[in-house]
């Protein structure tokens, strides 16, 4: 089934114990009550069919045990994505940090002008800000309610506009990291074609993280390796030529990802409806036996 989760799945944790448990019931076999102990085979068949002795099921034992694993499979929480799930969105800023590297011109520019025009459509009215780099990185402006400013600027960006040249992105994620961090549920979002990433990169990713800043990246015709050291450093990576997934995260359910407690709002829990069948086996035990 597509999209099929369980919400709580240490609860299949106990599964293995009730197997066990079944395995050594039916090892052990019908006891007749604890009269098998006592009582020749013979003695029990002639007592069994007096009726003053049950005639015991060795499938009767096994029921408890069925009925616990469905309970056990219910409590792990199997669901479905909801078809009328609500979308919550962020409510902090949201950085877009453009890399001018060398590299970038040409359809990789306009490919970075529009996946940068993505970013702000789908920040549905959080302050949006700019930061361009090279070997240095400014901060083109501050976050704002109105994102006109930015679409003018981005339009005109050319291999010019940067005084330098060179990719240092280890720059932009530290001034980022200086413009939000007083900024509460806060993205960050890296268009770049890779170039420039090293260890002073990879730290000032993780500081990020730390300080509560999602950092997602967007590739700009990156070669295999520099996609991948993309990739390693955000929560969410896609080429720039194809955003969606990145947009996604900023537009959709982030604050959910987060709230496991909002997690009902967008899967439907089928665990009640495993655990009710745990009724059957029970109402097996209450059958009227001959």
């Amino acid at each position: 089934m597509s999209g099929f989760v369980l919400l709580r799945p240490w609860w299949l944790a106990a599964l293995p114990l009730l197997a066990a448990l079944a395995f050594w019931l039916w090892r052990r076999g019908p006891m007749a009550g604890g009269w098998g102990q006592v009582m020749t085979p013979a003695m029990l068949a002639a007592m069994r069919a007096l009726g003053h002795l049950r005639r015991d099921d060795a499938g009767a034992s096994l029921m408890p045990v069925v009925a616990a694993a469905l309970v056990g499979l219910g409590l792990a929480g199997p669901a479905i994505p909801r078809a009328d799930a609500p979308q919550f969105a962020g409510s902090g800023a949201v950085l877009v940090a453009i890399g001018l590297s060398p590299g970038v011109a040409g359809a990789a520019l306009a490919d970075a002008q529009a996946a940068a025009a993505s970013v702000m459509a789908a920040a549905a009215g959080r302050p949006v800000g700019l930061i361009l780099y090279s070997d240095e990185a400014y901060d083109v402006a501050a976050p704002t309610g109105d994102p006109a400013v930015l679409e003018s600027l981005i339009a005109v960006l050319g291999p010019d506009t940067m005084p330098s040249s060179g990719a240092r992105p280890a720059a932009a994620l530290r001034l980022a990291r200086r413009m939000l961090e007083r900024t509460p549920d806060a993205d960050l979002v890296l268009i770049s074609d890779g170039s420039g990433i090293d260890a002073a990169t990879r730290t000032e990713a993780a500081g990020l993280g730390r300080g509560g800043i999602r950092l997602f990246t967007l590739a700009l015709g990156a070669g295999s390796d520099g996609r991948a050291s993309l990739e390693a450093l955000g929560v969410a990576s896609a080429p720039a030529r194809a955003p969606r997934p990145v947009i996604d995260r900023l537009s959709g359910s982030v604050a959910l990802a987060r709230e496991g407690r909002a997690a009902g709002l967008t899967f439907e829990d089928l665990g009640p409806l495993v655990a009710a069948l745990a009724l059957v086996p029970f109402l097996a035990l209450f059958r009227r036996r001959a």
